[in-house]
């Protein structure tokens, strides 16, 4: 876990609005960020969570995250997951992002199926994405939060 990281405390999601509580579907790129401590992520998450914002995963984030883990990160990057929200990708999602993959190959644009998956949890439980990699995201509808690359 990461230091000073307590994680969420209450379940359910929100749509986002200005005044409102939000849960934000991390994507995986900021969850290796935040176990690396690269980029300032863990207090960016911090800062989210004190101002009454939840963080959440999805199986996608979990799989991408431990196909590059070594054993000695296994831990705490478990304990992490743990604190995190958690949506799977229910049957609606799945649909969801075979039909965003389909529609968006058939504009010429090829999106990866963790990325599309990613943003279909995201779309059928009304969550905000917290990501850096926009172009990764061109969904329409998708709430997204963008982080800085550096």
């Amino acid at each position: 876990m990461l230091p000073g990281f307590a994680g969420n405390t209450t379940g359910g999601s929100r749509s986002q609005s200005p005044n409102d509580m939000a849960t934000y579907l991390l994507d995986t790129c900021v969850i290796i960020d935040a176990l690396n401590n690269k980029r300032n992520r863990p207090g960016l998450l911090l800062d989210l969570l004190n101002a009454g914002h939840l963080l959440a995963c999805c199986p996608i984030n979990v799989t991408e995250v431990y196909t590059g883990l070594r054993p000695r990160e296994e831990k705490a990057t478990g304990e992490f997951l743990a604190s995190l929200q958690y949506y799977p990708i229910s049957r609606t999602a799945a649909r969801l992002a075979g039909l965003l993959k389909r529609d968006y190959a058939r504009k010429g644009v090829t999106l990866n199926l963790g990325d599309v998956t990613i943003a279909a949890v995201a779309l059928d439980n009304k969550l905000t994405l917290l990501t850096d990699n926009l172009k990764d995201f061109p969904v329409e509808g998708l709430l997204v939060f963008p982080l800085p690359k550096n």
